[in-house]
């Protein structure tokens, strides 16, 4: 355009609102040797920020505005990736209550362990609240929140839809994919606070037990075995397991109604000690209930 209508330029500059000298300007910058020291000490120490750079730029001698060597520095494409962590929303107590009935409220969450060769794998459980059944566990190499949505459907059609679901913050469960989710189908997430596993006692009591007759008590070569023994397992912790919380029973014969015949504890609820004297130095038994050793 300089060349063909040089009378045009100046009228061009008002519309674009741009002055004729700074259409003409050329940079005369160098910056070249601050981008071959960049350069260097991006290799030497690639995890350092600017601000290590510029300081060992400033120590070595080289007198350099810290303003012009950010530039040079995002021009170069150097800046690292900050890791910000995801805020999550306030998290409100709720408290730990028995449900009165079978698929009212379960309770998730995830584990962590790895085969022989060190490759790891994890365990998405899901647990019943009412009875402590185990409704599943899945178990891969990588479980993300679609594979936590398609496990909840199955569970969903084959035991009815619960109110709740009580889970901690891990991603799998805070994603979007998942809130979207649970509003479609009306199912409140119950979140727990961060850091307070006790919140979620439960299913944290469970993947105790879950670990120590499962993932500490075998030593696995494929995901294959882990499923294998775990579905045995499973059957045998729902349907013959006694369970402490349930008088004894286990979590099938509980949801079968079998606690209203379930036998009284062997033990006495109390123990008389009105039989003891503290006459004497040694306490004589007189009317024990158990013999003397």
């Amino acid at each position: 355009m300089l060349r063909e209508r040089p009378k045009d330029i100046s009228k061009a500059c008002r519309i674009l609102q741009l002055s004729r000298s700074s259409l003409r300007y050329v940079s005369i910058k160098d910056d070249e040797s601050v981008m071959e020291h960049l350069g260097k000490l991006s290799k030497e120490h690639p995890r350092e920020g600017f601000w290590k750079c510029y300081y060992r730029l400033r120590n070595n001698g080289c007198a350099i505005n810290h303003k012009r060597l950010h530039r040079v520095y995002k021009t170069m494409g150097l800046p690292l990736r900050r890791k910000v962590k995801k805020r999550l929303p306030a998290r409100v107590k709720v408290p730990l209550t028995i449900p009165a009935g079978f698929t009212q409220s379960w309770s998730i969450d995830f584990m962590s362990d790895a085969l022989i060769n060190g490759t790891k794998f994890r365990s998405f459980n899901v647990i019943d609240d009412y009875n402590r059944e185990a409704l599943f566990i899945e178990t891969d190499y990588s479980i993300k929140s679609s594979r936590v949505i398609w496990v909840l459907k199955h569970l969903i059609n084959r035991y009815g839809k619960p109110h709740t679901i009580r889970m901690d913050n891990g991603p799998e469960f805070v994603a979007k994919l998942a809130q979207q989710w649970s509003k479609a189908n009306h199912i409140e997430f119950q979140y727990i606070q961060p850091g307070k596993p006790t919140q979620n006692a439960l299913i944290e009591r469970f993947n105790k037990t879950y670990r120590e007759n499962i993932l500490d008590a075998y030593l696995f070569d494929n995901i294959d075995e882990v499923r294998e023994v775990t579905e045995k397992w499973l059957h045998d912790y729902n349907h013959y397991r006694p369970h402490d919380a349930l008088g004894g029973l286990s979590p099938m014969m509980w949801k079968c109604g079998q606690q209203a015949i379930a036998q009284s504890p062997a033990l006495p609820d109390h123990i008389p000690t009105s039989g003891y004297s503290n006459n004497s130095n040694e306490k004589e038994i007189l009317n024990s209930t158990f013999d003397p050793y």
